[in-house]
């Protein structure tokens, strides 16, 4: 793995991608990633720093933390606060709502328990038979097998629920494509979601909209070959989806998480926040699964209020169209440890990311400062 590391070997990518770039003729070619673990490779290795000014590389709604909407945390805020103990893992509990973030309502005296996995809230759940838990569910197609399995195997005790809020990937990409103000050229997909869904799965995207969509790894030289394979296709007008991540990334996928996923699941329309309602985008439990669903056994209020805090941009970074850097509010009313909207919270939050790498630092620069 440490070739794919190498500055050498990134700095010739580098290197090909000017020469492709200048047969472009100058024109401007953004290439959009939908992955937070990119975002990080990029800002982390100093990526940007290497790309020819007519080549560039946006963040997408990658982040699944940051895309999840108000109201869901606001439901989840209520359960707390009305007899359930809400278990969510640790970067969902700092994202900002209308009623504060799950950690403040903590501090108010919700019951709120913060955990790694599923399988911690069921051996909570065992252990506390008295106690009714609501596990708040999130993450793209990546995370949504690991509560999908233990339904379809009867393991979960009666004591716990599901709040699901999980999104899927293709459907936000597609959204993109389709708006007339953001310029999408080509997508780097994500790796960790291809794993589960398999590459084929973008390969409509890229004959109905023409468009090269390329799927790679999370290191430096990973990336950089995810540009070039782009710039090439783009070139030779041969768009198409291509797997650069053949060691992981198959074309069918893990077979036996996708059909955990369509059993326990049904695909219904879902907001996303600072996006809006996208169809046929999210998960909700399947109707054989309806005695988990919390959403059934309670009628949780919401506010109704706006998804982004006024002064915030987190919309306009998450579709594409700024970086963090443009936001007035980035790193001086809104920074990690004190986070105003959604995208400056955890390690996959563009803002957050930005925050603490910059994202244009060189790659020796980036060397330099871990030795």
């Amino acid at each position: 793995m440490k070739s794919y590391q190498d500055p050498g070997i990134v700095k010739k990518l580098g290197k090909k991608i000017t020469d492709l770039a200048s047969q472009i003729g100058g024109k401007k070619v953004k290439i959009c990633h939908v992955c937070g673990t990119h975002e990080y490779t990029i800002s982390h290795w100093g990526i940007r720093s290497l790309l020819p000014s007519n080549v560039e590389v946006i963040a997408g709604p990658g982040c699944p933390v940051c895309v999840c909407p108000n109201s869901d945390i606001e439901q989840a805020i209520w359960l707390a606060k009305n007899g359930y103990t809400l278990a969510t893992f640790g970067d969902m509990s700092r994202v900002p709502s209308n009623q504060g973030s799950l950690l403040t309502a903590r501090a108010e005296g919700a019951a709120i328990q913060i955990v790694y996995s599923f399988l911690d809230v069921i051996r909570l759940a065992k252990k506390n038979p008295s106690t009714q838990y609501v596990f708040f569910s999130i993450g793209f197609e990546t995370t949504a097998p690991m509560v999908a399995i233990e339904l379809i195997n009867n393991r979960i005790p009666s004591n716990v629920s599901i709040l699901s809020s999980h999104r899927l990937v293709p459907p936000a990409m597609k959204l993109l494509l389709e708006q007339p103000d953001i310029q999408v050229d080509g997508f780097i997909a994500p790796g960790h979601v291809s794993a589960i869904t398999g590459y084929g799965l973008y390969e409509p995207i890229s004959q109905e909209h023409q468009i090269p969509i390329v799927v790679v790894g999370f290191e430096p030289a990973d990336v950089m070959f995810g540009v070039l394979e782009v710039l090439q296709q783009l070139i030779h007008n041969q768009p198409r989806t291509e797997n650069l991540y053949t060691r992981v990334v198959s074309h069918k996928g893990n077979l036996k998480a996708l059909e955990a996923i369509n059993t326990a699941y049904s695909v219904v329309d879902s907001q996303w926040r600072g996006i809006g309602m996208v169809p046929k985008s999210g998960l909700e439990l399947a109707e054989t699964y309806a005695e988990y669903n919390i959403r059934l056994k309670e009628e949780i209020p919401v506010s109704g209020g706006s998804d982004i805090p006024k002064g915030c941009r987190c919309a306009d970074v998450i579709l594409g169209k700024i970086y963090p850097r443009d936001c007035g509010l980035f790193n001086k009313k809104c920074t990690p440890e004190n986070p105003v909207g959604p995208c400056m919270v955890g390690n996959e939050g563009t803002c957050s990311i930005h925050a603490k790498y910059g994202g244009y630092f060189s790659i020796d620069e980036d060397i330099e400062s871990e030795d």
